[in-house]
């Protein structure tokens, strides 16, 4: 009877902790997917002031995700990451990501300049594989940014891994990883060695469009973009106003 009354209470015990931990691991996840929502809003708004007060849009298009519990979970054991929520947070950076996609190599660090110059963003980490690609190729900028989240319980500051690449880079990275996905890491070297010249050819192709694009635009031209649609009548109201006050 005592061993039966101290299985029910185990039972308990575990079912109580199972409770609380997914209520825990539900905010936890949110907190993530909040945080890529906030830094997808800066972009949408620099995309914005690109386009209608400069003319131009450096940002071919944007793509974001947030890990599920049970990716993280299987991320934390391979990395020997002990399964508490505050160590999971602390040292599996890429829970939330987001991915900018340029035209032209210029571009990738603009936007990147514009994002992480912004007061509210903490810049933890950042790494330039376009000026010092990876063994393999690969090419991109990746930062670690920290993005504040206001919580009907306050604020909680959350990592979010940024790339941004252009349209060449992505092409490629995207396939190499459908390789070494397919291949499950054991790559062929015959497919290692083409990957490798396909890098070099991306490389090419991009320094070559952005020397057609300056040779053609110039170096601070930007191409045509949607104008802003405002009306004469409100101009001639603003133009009234500064007229009068030089008076």
């Amino acid at each position: 009877m005592r061993g039966h009354d101290r299985r029910g209470s185990d039972d308990e015990a575990m079912i109580g902790y199972m409770t609380q931990m997914r209520d825990e691991m539900t905010r936890f996840v949110m907190e993530y997917e909040f945080a890529v929502q906030e830094l997808l809003t800066k972009v949408t708004i620099l995309r914005h002031e690109f386009l209608n007060l400069h003319h131009y849009n450096p940002i071919e298009h944007v793509t974001s995700r947030v890990k599920s519990s049970p990716s993280i979970v299987r991320k934390a054991i391979r990395k020997g990451v002990p399964p508490e929520l505050a160590a999971i947070r602390e040292h599996i950076t890429d829970i939330g990501g987001v991915r900018i996609t340029c035209s032209f190599i210029s571009d990738t660090y603009r936007v990147l300049e514009a994002l992480t110059s912004q007061d509210d963003v903490r810049v933890i980490a950042v790494k330039d594989y376009i000026a010092h690609p990876k063994p393999n190729g690969y090419k991109s900028l990746h930062a670690l940014l920290e993005i504040p989240v206001f919580l009907s319980s306050g604020r909680v500051d959350v990592t979010v891994e940024l790339q941004v690449r252009t349209v060449a880079m992505d092409f490629w990275a995207t396939t190499e990883h459908k390789i070494f996905y397919k291949f499950d890491g054991h790559v062929p070297q015959r497919l290692i060695d083409d990957l490798t010249t396909a890098a070099q050819t991306a490389a090419e192709l991009d320094r070559r469009m952005e020397q057609l694009h300056t040779e053609v635009h110039g170096v601070d031209a930007r191409s045509p973009g949607a104008q802003t649609d405002i009306d004469d009548d409100v101009l001639r109201y603003f133009w009234e106003h500064a007229r009068n006050s030089w008076d």
